[in-house]
């Protein structure tokens, strides 16, 4: 029944012709037995049936009815399968756009149905097809990218460290190591993942990033649990290790806390540092945006951690924010991840 009362194409279709369909058959039931009824006296009593019919539904006003109710079953059978032939092109056209790009090769949909379903199909499959195209050419570009510029790297690390003077050495090497970390940053970035999903324990997943970050002697504490969420493994670990190091850098500790729920799984990450202008929370996720407080080599990075992290949680259809504590300084980033 909920189905039936969508705002659909095919709900208002079948509403409709449904709509038609009722207001024709009492518009023809008040002409025949209002306007056009016999309004001839009664005969006498000798003329009368010796046995008068009981009730009203006899003879031909029975036989109307059993007819009228025929016609308005069969008109209801044909306004369902009429509306929901022209409603399945467009309800195919919007489940091929919800999945589209999460297949290595692009699925066409059939180009069947109205001549303007034909068309949306066509345009849709081309769409699609030129989408396809433009990220094998980006993911050649990378790869060039990486391969041409990785070499040069290589070969001045190696001639910094003959350099007779170590002090201008590791002035050279500290540059060419960030020229890396920046290379790394940026290709991950563009090349995003290709992992699938799967069950994970994210209890354990959050304990193992704790952990690991706590044998590093950083100030880094958790509490909570959260059930198994459905998740790509790798961007998960990196969304949160990213947020973390951003709380680290800035605010010296962090505190991680799970607030699962049957809709979604919330993780607040909190610092203690001197937090972000309003009117700046939003502009930091931009790639290779760094505030002014962040512009050191120590805390900066490259300016692509947040970046990361918030298209990490779009592609798990959830959310990421950042919003200054109210009452103590410090920033929270909130990540919720949808169930389901």
């Amino acid at each position: 029944m909920k189905k039936l009362l969508r705002d659909t194409i095919f709900s208002r279709l079948f509403g409709l012709a449904m709509a038609a369909v009722v207001v024709s058959h009492i518009v023809t039931f008040i002409l025949l037995f209002v306007f056009l009824g016999d309004h001839r006296p009664p005969p006498s009593p000798e003329h009368m049936p010796p046995h008068p019919p009981h009730g009203i539904l006899h003879g031909p006003f029975l036989g109307f009815c059993l007819s009228m109710a025929i016609q308005l079953l069969l008109l209801a059978v044909a306004a369902w399968i009429g509306s929901r032939s022209l409603a399945r092109p467009m309800q195919k056209l919007a489940a091929a756009a919800s999945t589209l790009g999460n297949h290595e090769q692009p699925l066409a949909i059939p180009e069947t149905g109205p001549e303007e379903a034909r068309q949306s199909a066509k345009v849709f499959n081309q769409m699609q097809e030129r989408l396809f195209q433009q990220m094998e050419e980006r993911e050649r570009f990378l790869a060039a990218v990486s391969h041409d510029l990785r070499t040069p790297l290589t070969r001045m690390k190696l001639r910094i460290e003959q350099l007779q003077n170590e002090t201008t050495g590791e002035k050279l090497l500290d540059d060419v190591e960030e020229m890396r970390m920046m290379l790394d940053a940026t290709l991950d970035y563009l090349r995003g993942s290709e992992e699938s999903r799967q069950m994970l324990d994210i209890t354990s997943l959050m304990a193992a990033i704790v952990d690991n970050m706590q044998d590093e002697g950083k100030a880094v504490s958790m509490h909570g649990e959260a059930r198994p969420l459905a998740a790509l493994p790798n961007e998960l670990r990196r969304c949160i290790s990213n947020l973390l190091e951003n709380a680290i850098a800035y605010g010296k500790t962090a505190q991680v806390s799970m607030h699962d729920s049957q809709h979604e799984l919330l993780i607040c990450i909190e610092d203690q540092g001197p937090g972000i202008p309003e009117a700046d929370l939003e502009k930091v996720f931009a790639p290779f945006v760094r505030l002014a407080i962040s512009r050191n080599k120590n805390t900066g990075g490259v300016g692509l951690g947040l970046s990361i992290a918030r298209e990490v949680a779009r592609r798990h259809q959830g959310s990421l924010i950042l919003k200054n504590r109210p009452e103590h300084q410090g920033l929270i980033a909130e990540l919720r991840l949808p169930r389901g």
